[in-house]
């Protein structure tokens, strides 16, 4: 009983990983995982079955299922964002979570906040207004335009390297390397005390990534 704790934390770890330093052939057909990224013929992304600049987050709900909520985030001294949050998913082994941010005016984001079911202050100052259900159906017409993906497991630049291949365009600031991939619309976030997180937008739009660590470090 001493050693199967141990051995039981081990195994775990390593199937978490395992999506991450496996082979390609290995992931047996799964799709929707983080480095699946297609580059469409008008420019557009599509990463975890969903075409950032198209897909609707009532489309994206067919796909990724059920399980979860939406709500408004409002950070501190913004305006706040129409994201719907998938607190367990799973593609294969690979376990995540994933936050889909959609294209909505201020106006309705006024009122979303307004209707709220219920407000929560998170430990970082935002807070979370969840949706009323009468507002949901405006929701799932919203667009995605931006996905956020954090990992269960720890990454490191090896993986990131063997995932998402190697990149010309590093930043790095107070201990968090962001690793840029223009091409792919990606933002993979290497962060020395806290999870990872690979940011997704449109390619075309990747400056909306870049130009705020660009301020960062001038």
């Amino acid at each position: 009983m001493r050693r199967f704790l141990p051995t039981f934390l081990l195994i775990t770890l390593v199937l978490a990983i395992y999506p991450f330093i496996g082979k390609d052939r290995d992931t047996g057909g799964v799709t929707g995982l983080p480095w699946q990224i297609e580059i469409l013929p008008d420019g557009s992304s599509k990463v975890f079955d969903v075409i950032l600049g198209q897909t609707t987050m009532g489309e994206a709900k067919e796909h990724l299922g059920t399980d979860m909520e939406l709500a408004v985030m409002e950070a501190q001294g913004e305006q706040g964002s129409l994201e719907m949050y998938y607190g367990q998913y799973r593609a294969g082994l690979l376990s995540a979570k994933l936050i889909l941010a959609a294209d909505v005016d201020a106006d309705t984001i006024a009122l979303m906040r307004e209707n709220a079911a219920e407000t929560k202050v998170l430990e970082t100052g935002a807070r979370k207004y969840l949706l009323d259900r009468n507002d949901h159906a405006k929701a799932f017409s919203a667009v995605i335009e931006a996905i956020a993906c954090v990992p269960a497991v720890n990454l490191d630049h090896e993986i990131i390297v063997k995932r998402f291949g190697e990149t010309d365009e590093v930043i790095q600031k107070d201990g968090v390397t962001h690793y840029l991939y223009p091409d792919k619309g990606l933002d993979v976030i290497l962060n020395e005390d806290g999870k990872e997180v690979l940011q997704y937008v449109v390619p075309s739009e990747f400056n909306r990534l870049r130009e705020p660590l660009e301020q960062q470090s001038g």
